[in-house]
Parts: C-alpha cells; sequence; structure tokens
C-alpha cells in the first residue's frame, strides 16, 4: 500500500493531532509538546497500518533524533502493535555461487498427490507453486487492501476513541462496510479524532476501481 509523504507518520496529544509527516518532524512536535506539559499524552502512529511507534523521548531533542533510525532501517510488522525501532539483523553469510535474485528457500509441507501434480507442471515444483501465489494474489488485492484499510482504521479507534460514544457500532459499520453510518456515528468525536479516523476508513470503502 503506497504511503502518503504527508501523512507517513502521525503524532496526537490526546484528541489534538500535533503534527504529520516525516518521522523527524513528527518527533521533534511529540517532544516539544512533552517537554511543555508534564500530562501530555502524545502517541505516534504509522500513518498506513496504524501501529504505534515506540520513541525514546529522553533528553534532549537532538538526543531523541539522534536515536531514530534511517527510514530504510524501520523494521515495521503489520501484524504487530507496535513499530519496533532498531537495528536490523545482520546479512546472512551467502555461500558461493548463482545468485538468488531475491527467491527465499522455506520448507513447505504437501501430500503426496500435490507433489505429483506439481511434478507434472511445466518448470517444475517451484515454478508452479510461484504462478500459483501470484494468480492468487492478483485474486484477493482488493480484498487485501480492504481489509488492512479496516485493521488499520479499528488499531487508531482502539487507541484514540476506545472511550467515546458509538465506538462500537462504528466498528461494526465500519467492517460492514457502512461508510454512511460510520461517518454518521462518528460526527460527534472531537475533530482530529473524527477526521483521521475517516481518512483511514476512507480506504477500506472506496472501491479499487474509483481513484
Amino acid at each position: 500500500m503506497a504511503r502518503p509523504s504527508d501523512t507517513a507518520f502521525i503524532a496526537f496529544d490526546g484528541e489534538h493531532r500535533i503534527a504529520a509527516g516525516d518521522l523527524r518532524d513528527v518527533a521533534r512536535a511529540a517532544k516539544w509538546a512533552l517537554d511543555q506539559r508534564k500530562e501530555a499524552s502524545v502517541l505516534i502512529f504509522d500513518g498506513i497500518s496504524s501501529n504505534v511507534v515506540d520513541l525514546d523521548f529522553r533528553g534532549t531533542v537532538d538526543d531523541v533524533l539522534a536515536r531514530l533510525p534511517a527510514a530504510d532501517k524501520i523494521a515495521r510488522d503489520e501484524t504487530a502493535d507496535e513499530i519496533a525501532l532498531g537495528e536490523p539483523a545482520p546479512p546472512t553469510s551467502r555461500s558461493p555461487g548463482r545468485p538468488k535474485l531475491g527467491v527465499v528457500a522455506r520448507e513447505i509441507t504437501l501430500l503426496p498427490r500435490h507433489w505429483e501434480w506439481l511434478a507434472r507442471q511445466s518448470g517444475g515444483a517451484s515454478v508452479a507453486i510461484r504462478k500459483l501465489v501470484d494468480d492468487a494474489r492478483r485474486g484477493s488485492e482488493e480484498k487485501d487492501l480492504i481489509r488492512q484499510s479496516q485493521d488499520a482504521a479499528y488499531r487508531f479507534m482502539s487507541a484514540m476513541a476506545g472511550d467515546r460514544p458509538h465506538f462500537e457500532e462504528a466498528v461494526r459499520a465500519l467492517f460492514a462496510p457502512d461508510p454512511l453510518r460510520f461517518r454518521k456515528l462518528i460526527a460527534d468525536w472531537p475533530a482530529d479524532l473524527r477526521d483521521h479516523a475517516a481518512q483511514l476508513a476512507e480506504r477500506a470503502f472506496q472501491p479499487k476501481s474509483q481513484p
């Protein structure tokens, strides 16, 4: 899923959105808010998955920024509740020979009839399995995007609006999907929470055929 540059990361202080964009800019704004008010309650979200980004705000702004990893070193686990910000694992050594071109060898378990069918396919078992996976991915792409968008909206709503009126009904409308009812149910939420929840949900409500 493409990541809009202006919403790569989003910071909230309570019900108010205080920053959105590059992680360094968002971290700087979050640190400023925490330094200004001891009671500040700041959460930073990944703009696509809505996973919570856990940063170390000890020390000065420069200290906080110095601990941020480079963008290409941020490890995102879309199934986790938080985003791990740490150094990547060292690359495994590769034996001499022809490059694998990104192919990863892993073990799968099939029944004999499956292996027999694969053996009859042009190119052998590996080629046949790759084609099957690619076909399945193409067939389920839109459903996967909708599910990921629903999950992102639900994560954000649970973290920021779990105690708001009509929260449970709004979640049901999100997964129904019923966009008109969803927007009506969250209409009275604080503006920043409402608008961001609506933006996340819109990705789930908008058919792929529409721009």
